[in-house]
């Protein structure tokens, strides 16, 4: 498949990192191109050439493999493209890999605006407890090629719209859109074209869960007509789907009788971070696994003992009877929305990059459960215009530009507004590189803020 083809790897980063030595070991001539020269020194004596800011694939190509992060307006890919040199991404790679093996792993795939790392935490959890050999990987921060490498029998694969968009034949054994809202939009132009590339995850699928309490994902989960239709819903389940009933994870779907029985899944207690949002996410990995064939009593296991990742809805401490919550992943509205309607009394810490997202129905959905806001980052102003839109008796404070500590002042002014029994929550609605590294080191400086709180106010 790959044997003596010239691929040219765009993007020296995780992706050229993780793909270059396997298309090596397939035998391909490989060419690695990037911006970053030291990026570029990494692949010396690898086997693989490389090239510095390459702006047209060199003659001989007959694949571009690309970083998920470059636009498809980037020169090079465009140019590629124009050639009729197909382009495609690493997960796509993995796919057709695995697909050359006596025995394919099985993926089990998930995407959606929110909640995809949570989602496929817990698939991995259920996958494990069930006894079978699993791994979280993908866009969760484990490479799929080194998982398909790395003969795991199945796998929970956390894909994002930018993977999603350089894939064409990927086949999960079942998959997800969890759910839809704007993000992104400044990569892929428009919420139909987010909407497309998620889609495609669903295309081939032989089972397609959809979130039956979510437009997008229904929407894009029946133009699959020929796959297993599986719903999930937060309230009373259909037949073929699940849901809740009062406090129970009920399945009707992977039941023999769908239309007359129903078998229990576990408790609402049972799933962690807790949240309406996350028993979403935990029905959702539930009908992934029962598509695998998982038992009831797997699933139950699998959820009590998934431990959340960090910065996911973390309490980090508690000061004079407030409790101080990390959920610095909630990187856009949709996310931010699901964290504030966890709480009924918040004082809100948001701001960063909206990347081209709206924030007026996120304000207008948690404005009566906002004791006050803090915000700081560039697009602080933006938000600050919609709560004085939709929440105008909401106290708001901003943290000025070119504070030295942005986030330790946020933290000191939510401080100053909250009461006890009262949350302070960092869901900034917003990616976090305009102050930070990255939404990690956002959530590490709120966590550090809070616990040098009783020294300084000692």
């Amino acid at each position: 498949m790959f044997a003596g083809r010239h691929v040219l790897v765009a993007g020296a980063g995780v992706t050229g990192r993780s793909a270059v030595p396997v298309l090596l070991e397939l035998g391909a001539r490989v060419t690695v191109t990037d911006g970053d020269a030291g990026r570029l020194a990494e692949f010396e004596g690898t086997g693989a050439r490389t090239a510095l800011g390459l702006a047209e694939p060199p003659a001989d190509v007959d694949l571009v493999v690309t970083s998920p992060g470059w636009r498809p307006t980037s020169p090079l890919l465009v140019a590629a493209a124009e050639a009729g040199i197909e382009v495609i991404g690493d997960v796509e790679l993995a796919w057709r890999l695995g697909q050359t093996r006596e025995k394919p792993p099985v993926w089990l795939a998930v995407t959606g605006t929110n909640g995809k790392t949570t989602t496929v935490g817990m698939l991995e959890s259920i996958l494990r407890a069930a006894g079978h050999n699993a791994i979280a990987c993908g866009n969760v921060g484990y490479a799929v090629l080194d998982a398909v490498q790395g003969g795991y029998d199945v796998l929970a694969v956390e894909l994002s719209s930018f993977q999603l968009h350089w894939s064409n034949t990927l086949a999960p054994r079942a998959a997800v859109v969890l759910n839809l809202a704007e993000d992104h939009l400044d990569w892929h132009g428009s919420m139909e074209a987010y909407a497309a590339d998620k889609g495609k995850l669903l295309e081939r699928a032989e089972v397609v869960v959809h979130n039956a309490d979510d437009a997008w994902s229904t929407r894009l989960a029946a133009a699959n007509e020929s796959a297993r239709h599986v719903g999930f819903r937060l309230d009373t389940p259909a037949p073929g789907e699940l849901g809740l009933v009062e406090d129970l994870l009920i399945d009707r779907a992977y039941v023999p009788d769908p239309a007359t029985s129903a078998e229990e899944l576990c408790t609402v207690s049972d799933v962690r971070p807790a949240g309406p949002h996350n028993v979403a996410n935990a029905l959702a990995a539930a009908a992934l696994a029962r598509a695998y064939g998982v038992s009831t009593e797997a699933v139950a296991k699998g959820l009590r003992e998934f431990q959340p990742g960090a910065h996911r809805a973390v309490e980090v401490g508690e000061v004079d009877g407030v409790r101080y919550i990390n959920d610095s992943k909630a990187t856009n509205p949709h996310a931010a929305a699901g964290s504030l309607l966890a709480h009924p009394d918040v004082v809100w810490i948001a701001g960063g990059l909206l990347k081209g997202a709206h924030v007026d129905d996120l304000v207008a959905a948690v404005a009566d459960r906002l004791r006050g806001a803090v915000l700081l980052g560039t697009d602080s102003g933006v938000i600050a215009a919609a709560l004085a839109r939709h929440a105008p008796n909401v106290p708001v404070r901003t943290v000025p530009p070119g504070h030295d500590e942005p986030m330790s002042a946020a933290v000191e002014a939510a401080r100053v507004l909250a009461r006890p029994g009262d949350v302070v929550l960092l869901a900034p609605a917003a990616a976090s590189m305009d102050l930070f590294r990255d939404y990690a080191h956002r959530g590490n400086a709120f966590a550090e803020a809070v616990r040098e709180l009783p020294r300084r106010r000692g």
